[in-house]
């Protein structure tokens, strides 16, 4: 695997670290700025809304750039975001910074799986984009972690700087390392909104909203199950968070190298895993250590969905991908507020805290039947190359048939402008 992919995670690192531990620095922001905690969490819900709003806006953008100038550019609004959260003086500044730093969430990371996408040959697409993606993952055992220990001890505008300084480091890392990408035949904004006609692409985005909605259902109030159900102390909680975020990492290292070897089975199978394991948390949440092993498999099974989806994205949208891409991020994010809203309706209705894990084994079945359905779609459309185990082979007869098309193309342009010349 290339070094540049480093560069990429680098960043992912700083964006996952700065998304997810806002939400243990919630006291200390609170205190600092004399708010309360409900206040203070809309600062992690203006993070969600700029990056729903900055996955088309800063995309459409990016389309019209040379694509390492955009990921650049993309790493900079956001270290830029995350200074301003940090210098902020008061709580309207700080929500307007917060919201400026979830704008390019999105749209670094359709680009960047675009780019991982590119840097390596056909077969390895998709472990390349699982390499960007473990950024995101690392930062959830070690990140989170650190940020939310850091800003219990020197204050939370510093864990901030730190973030900054990560942030730096990406885009730095992005300049020296990723080599200029050319770009795709129908790059530009008409060409990257042609690829929604694609009723594929909607069921794949259609797949990200149901299926990782039962991922957020549970995790949303993972927390209070963890204390109030399976016994944890207050202190050990991070301990446990962490580990979700070992299962994530391990998740997304076999999803992408599964969805290189069978694409769509590898999806199906992601989301059946992730529903055996949200309902069995119903069960084993009673008890720590049953507990404990349990969230591990579901932060396997969950992320082993990511660089699946965002592959089948990608090839669902070869000619330009670019704004598919970065969509599938804010389908995440709905499928996140779906899966909090579900499971918050499971435990106001009585049901207990262990029933958003079965709101979300059900919605991840129905993300199995969608994928299921658009995989027999896709054969159907396809009756030659059916009995393919993957999808890649596919992809290849498509990349070699462009290549010939050009070659043919411009063996009939030499002999015209020899002529003309002469």
């Amino acid at each position: 695997m290339p070094l540049a992919l480093v560069a990429l995670a680098v960043t992912a690192f700083a964006i996952g670290t700065t998304e997810f531990s806002a939400m243990g620095l919630l006291p200390q922001i609170a205190h600092g700025l004399d708010r309360t905690i409900p206040q203070t969490g809309w600062l992690i819900s203006l993070y969600a809304l700029g990056v729903v709003i900055g996955a088309p806006l800063l995309t459409a953008v990016a389309t019209r750039l040379p694509r390492k100038t955009a990921l650049i550019g993309l790493a900079g609004l956001f270290t830029l975001g995350n200074l301003l959260c940090a210098v902020a003086p008061n709580f309207a500044f700080l929500a307007v910074a917060r919201l400026i730093t979830g704008l390019p969430h999105g749209a670094f990371f359709g680009a960047g799986a675009v780019a991982a996408a590119e840097l390596v040959a056909p077969h390895l697409r998709a472990r390349a984009v699982s390499v960007m993606f473990s950024g995101l993952t690392v930062a959830n055992i070690l990140g989170v972690p650190a940020a939310t220990l850091l800003g219990q001890h020197l204050g939370w505008r510093a864990a901030m700087f730190v973030v900054v300084v990560i942030g730096l480091l990406g885009a730095v890392a992005i300049a020296r390392l990723v080599p200029p990408l050319p770009s795709h035949p129908g790059a530009g904004l008409r060409g990257e909104l042609a690829t929604f006609r694609s009723g594929q692409l909607w069921l794949a985005l259609a797949t990200v909203v149901l299926g990782c909605a039962g991922l957020f259902a549970c995790y949303t109030y993972i927390t209070p199950t963890l204390t109030e159900v399976a016994g944890f102390a207050k202190g050990s909680v991070t301990l446990v968070l962490a580990l979700f975020g070992v299962g994530m990492t391990i998740g997304n290292l076999i999803g992408g190298y599964a969805a290189d070897r069978a694409l769509r089975p590898s999806i199906c199978a992601a989301f059946l895993a992730m529903a055996a394991a949200l309902g069995l948390f119903a069960l084993t949440a009673h008890n720590r250590w049953t507990a404990a092993v349990t969230v591990v498999l579901i932060g396997t099974a969950g992320f082993a969905t990511v660089p699946t989806l965002q592959t089948l994205v990608i090839r669902k949208a070869r000619t330009a991908p670019t704004l598919a891409s970065a969509t599938v991020q804010g389908a995440f994010n709905l499928a996140n507020a779906i899966g909090a809203w579900l499971g918050g309706l499971a435990i106001d209705a009585g049901y207990g805290l262990t029933s958003p894990s079965l709101v979300g084994a059900g919605l991840s079945l129905l993300g199995f039947a969608v994928a299921a359905v658009s995989w027999s779609a896709d054969r159907r459309t396809r009756p030659a190359v059916a009995d393919q185990p993957v999808d890649q082979p596919v992809d290849q007869a498509v990349d070699q048939a462009v290549d010939q098309a050009v070659a043919r193309s411009a063996a009939r342009e030499e002999p015209q402008q020899a002529a003309a010349a002469g």
